[in-house]
């Protein structure tokens, strides 16, 4: 036991490390040299050098002990910023998913629909077998699947990718996932569900990679170049997000496909040796179980 709380400690330890300290440390260290060298000398190499040389021979001059100190002190610092970070985090979540308030939601869905409808309708409306059709329907739904892979519902890319995992399973099966995906997840193999949690955790980090785009913009309002900072961290977020989402959602509903008959198996529904994916009836029978009457 005592091997396995020191792996855990270690672990724990690696973790708080990248996951906060690190990335705030190079956050103060960005914040001191901007409040340093402000708009007027942002890129001024010799007046850094005189900065740098000035603290760190004021820092060489203080006894070892207050040395320590203050590396605590930018340590806990450091830490701090990272948290405060981690607790913005979610805020970013809730934009790139599309939880925005109800007036300007609705009239991105709106106009998101509507883009799409028009090209759901015109790529119905190219029939024939002529390459040259085939072709223009391909298109077609090629730049409406660019949109989203259902009606959207959702204001953001993102947001639609998981409702459209939501849409496809009610329309196709009439599973309703919001009260059926927990008892899903329950009966998924594990191989699955280690896909599905990888899918999430790199999300998650995209989330946190992007809201650190917050504090540097933050920061450029008394030194520009870092919103260049803040502008390689908010697309290299939002990039990573959306592949990230993308492979979450193609998962998730791959699940639903490959085992769905396996919930309704395991809640009784249908005959256990009936091959094949889940049909409309059951899943439907399934919706009713689950939401038991809500």
């Amino acid at each position: 036991m005592g091997r396995f709380f020191e792996e855990l400690a270690k672990k724990l330890a690696e973790r708080w490390l990248a996951l906060l300290v690190l990335p705030g440390a190079g956050f103060l260290a960005v914040a001191a040299v901007g409040g340093w060298q402000r708009h007027r000398a942002a890129l001024d190499w010799s007046r850094f050098r005189q900065g740098t040389g000035t603290l760190t021979a004021a820092v060489s001059r203080l006894p070892v002990g207050f040395q320590l100190v203050l590396l605590v002190v930018v340590l806990l610092g450091a830490a701090g910023v990272g948290l405060a970070v981690q607790a913005m985090a979610g805020l970013t979540r809730l934009v790139w998913l599309g939880r925005w308030p109800a007036p300007l939601l609705r009239w991105r869905v709106r106009a998101r629909r509507r883009r799409w409808l028009d090209l759901v309708g015109r790529r119905r409306a190219v029939s024939g077998e002529a390459p040259e059709r085939r072709a223009t329907a391909d298109r077609l739904a090629g730049k409406a699947n660019r949109i989203a892979l259902a009606e959207p519902g959702r204001p953001t890319w993102m947001g639609d990718r998981v409702h459209a995992v939501e849409q496809v399973a009610l329309a196709r099966f009439g599973l309703d996932l919001t009260f059926g995906w927990p008892r899903l997840w329950l009966v998924l193999p594990d191989t699955v569900r280690a896909e599905i949690t990888a899918a999430e955790a790199s999300f998650a980090a995209a989330v946190a990679t992007g809201t650190w785009a917050l504090p540097y913009l933050a920061l450029a309002v008394f030194w520009w170049p870092a919103a260049v900072a803040a502008l390689a961290f908010g697309v290299t977020g939002w990039a990573r997000a959306r592949a990230a989402i993308g492979d979450l959602g193609a998962l998730s509903e791959a699940a639903v496909d490959l085992h769905g008959r396996t919930l309704a198996r395991a809640l009784g529904v249908g005959d256990p040796d009936e091959p094949g994916v889940l049909t409309p009836e059951q899943g439907r029978k399934i919706t009713e179980i689950v939401r038991k009457g809500r």
